[in-house]
């Protein structure tokens, strides 16, 4: 499952957000998924009508420790 979790601390005059990736790459082949929210999964994505599919034999190695920050404030 992905979305958006919104902490609230008593102590803290904010509150600390963490949303899921929306998108992500397989740093191995190259494909690359966006989330379908409306089904609750992820998708291929297609770019110029071509999906980015990479290799179907890859054990996908996700990027998960790339530029994307869940915690937003």
């Amino acid at each position: 499952m992905t979305g958006t979790l919104i902490i609230a601390h008593p102590l803290e005059p904010h509150m600390t957000v963490i949303t899921s990736p929306r998108e992500r790459e397989c740093e191995r082949c190259g494909r690359r998924d966006s989330w379908d929210g409306d089904d609750e999964t992820w998708r291929i994505a297609v770019v110029d009508g071509e999906k980015q599919a990479g290799n179907p034999h890859c054990l996908h190695e996700w990027d998960i420790n790339g530029t994307f920050n869940p915690v937003d404030y």
